[in-house]
């Protein structure tokens, strides 16, 4: 499934689309799949108040993923533009550079979640049967931080300088992994929760040790180099800056998460937030299909534009917002259909199945047009137009969903919680078409940036 990068620039949009979205989709819904598989080892085998303790890491995990995505994404996207321009002498200091800078990010910031695990736990709003669970599970995964970082760059990385194969296949070994050693480890060494960290933990060294190995070969088109391991500002600051866009909605996504476990403490206890984990980890899978097109997309989107191609560019976007929205709405779909067997698949309680059914059908209403909204940031994130990207990511977040998280519960309680992703989801996607049309027209006016471009 490998081909060469110049590709990019020649073959049909179509074609390309396939050949790097489909490995990133597989790749991103496989890794989505298996935890929720996992929560169901866990629902099925701990019990229900764990998975309320698990949802309680959920912001706690952004955080993590939002620095290993915030390089591996920002590197991926300069890698391609690089390859566009023929620059891959570039292109391998923007390796060499991600992977010191993920090291060192991921060791600061596991040292200070592993001292301040516990109150912090509390503050998102954990009680006293909810804790142990996610305190068990944390130390776990902050201890092998540094391969989530590493793990979650390297793929971005791979995918973007032409083997999408590869980097699919990456995460499809840590996922086999993972599937074989949690139900060992959580059922017949009776590990429990922790046995479910350690298994994601193995799974991660794994996916990072194939990265590595790949990158060292001296048939990989961008590989490890002698002296190109030295960290230089300005590149750093071109993955912080491209990368911003996704570790913005990453850390975003933690404020938000933190605000819904404490407004469900208050409105619907413990349960509430285990129901919540459940619905979330539904809508990541649609979500993540999503990614996957985003992964898919970036490399066509970036070289283009480095190219100089801007009606392939246009094209390749057009494409990914039309799959992406049809992903969204079949996701919408099974929410609005299915809610219960699904619930039923995580626990045996019934309470926490009501909750869940309730839950989900509020959350999916605009599920439709969230591909959209998705698509767009990431478009202008690919060309290296870091502060849109950024601005888009946010606006669903800060300007929308976080005000209805304050104003709708205290009015109409439980139901106003379920109701504010819908509502935000509606608000952020017509203020990004308004941007996208709005960028489109201004940059085509620019002959010398985008003589020719097409009208959205």
């Amino acid at each position: 499934m490998n081909f060469s990068a110049n590709d990019l620039g020649v073959e049909r949009i179509g074609k390309l689309l396939v050949r790097y979205a489909v490995p990133a989709i597989i790749a991103t819904a496989a890794a989505s799949l298996y935890n929720i598989i996992d929560r169901i080892f866990i629902g099925q085998g701990v019990g229900p108040m764990a998975i309320s303790g698990l949802a309680l890491t959920f912001p706690l995990m952004n955080i993590m993923a939002a620095f290993g995505a915030m390089v591996g994404v920002g590197a991926g996207a300069m890698v391609s533009i690089r390859l566009g321009q023929h620059d891959r002498q570039d292109a391998t200091r923007i390796l060499g550079n991600a992977v010191m800078l993920n090291i060192i990010l991921s060791i600061v910031v596991g040292l200070l979640t592993f001292v301040f695990l516990e109150p912090i736990l509390y503050m998102l709003g954990g009680s006293e049967r909810t804790v142990p669970y996610a305190k068990e599970f944390m130390r776990v995964i902050l201890l092998g931080n540094v391969f989530t970082h590493m793990y979650l760059g390297l793929n971005n990385i791979m995918r973007a300088s032409g083997y999408p194969g590869k980097a699919m296949n990456t995460t499809l070994i840590t996922v086999a992994i993972n599937l074989i050693l949690a139900p060992l480890f959580i059922f017949v060494f009776d590990w429990g929760i922790r046995g479910a960290a350690l298994a994601t933990v193995c799974a991660q060294f794994a996916g990072t040790l194939t990265a590595v190995i790949h990158f060292s070969k001296l048939s990989s088109f961008v590989r490890f180099l002698p002296g190109y391991m030295k960290l230089k500002w300005n590149i750093i600051k071109d993955i912080i800056s491209i990368g911003m866009s996704n570790f913005m909605m990453l850390i975003a996504a933690s404020v938000v998460v933190s605000i819904v476990n404490l407004s469900l403490k208050q409105y619907g206890g413990d349960y509430a937030i285990g129901a919540f984990g459940i619905i979330n980890s539904i809508a990541n899978l649609i979500v993540t299909i999503v990614i996957g097109l985003n992964q898919g997309m970036q490399p066509i989107v970036g070289y283009n534009f480095g190219a100089k191609k801007i009606p392939r560019m246009i094209k390749a976007y057009k494409m990914t917002v039309f799959c992406a929205m049809g992903v969204t709405t079949s996701g919408f779909l099974i929410g609005e259909i299915f809610p219960g067997l699904i619930a039923s698949a995580f626990t045996t309680s019934q309470e926490l199945i009501d909750l869940v059914v309730v839950g989900m059908r509020l959350d999916f209403l605009m599920f439709p047009i969230i591909g959209f909204q998705m698509v767009t940031a990431n478009f202008f994130q690919s060309i290296g137009k870091a502060k849109i990207s950024i601005f888009l990511s946010l606006t669903r977040q800060i300007l929308f969903l976080i005000p209805a998280l304050l104003i709708l519960p205290p009015i109409i309680g439980l139901k106003g919680i379920w109701l504010s992703g819908p509502l935000a989801d509606l608000s952020s996607s017509v203020f990004t078409f308004l941007v996208i049309k709005w960028q489109v027209k201004k940059l085509s006016n620019n002959h010398s940036e985008m003589t020719g471009v097409e009208r959205i």
